[in-house]
């Protein structure tokens, strides 16, 4: 793996952990969302992630001679969160209660999103590290060499 290739892994890193971030925080600004354009409550949005590109130990291993070519991860999609039910909660004065007084709040919940915040930040600072240490590593590499 050359150096180069190790700043491009680093940096889809980043970038995919910073979108990531940017969904949760579009998850928190929309906790209370009761109507959407379609009419429903705002649903929990969801990152997935998937390496670049997809290659298999042996075929890695069989192709010594070759430069390996994976760079990192992707954002393969943002899907919504069907698994967990609205929120209901008891609320005739509001507009958006049914016949029953009963308002669905969207399915995010403050301290699952809060606490998903800090592992994409820790991430993305991770990579942020390893991102600096192969640039210092490439400036050593160039000291040494103009020695």
């Amino acid at each position: 793996m050359s150096l180069f290739q190790s700043f491009d892994i680093n940096a889809s890193g980043m970038t995919a952990q910073r979108f990531r971030i940017d969904v949760i925080s579009q998850n928190l600004a929309n906790v209370t969302t009761t109507r959407t354009e379609d009419g429903t409550p705002y649903r929990r949005r969801i990152v997935t992630f998937e390496e670049k590109t997809k290659k298999s130990f042996r075929s890695i291993l069989n192709n010594v001679n070759t430069a390996y070519s994976g760079n990192g991860v992707k954002v393969v999609r943002v899907s919504e969160d069907r698994e967990s039910d609205f929120v209901m909660k008891y609320d005739p004065s509001h507009p958006d209660a049914d016949e029953n007084g009963y308002v669905s709040y969207p399915n995010v919940n403050t301290i699952t999103e809060m606490t998903n915040l800090i592992d994409a930040s820790r991430a993305y600072q991770t990579n942020a590290t390893a991102f600096e240490a192969s640039k210092n590593l490439a400036l050593k590499g160039l000291s040494i060499s103009s020695s």
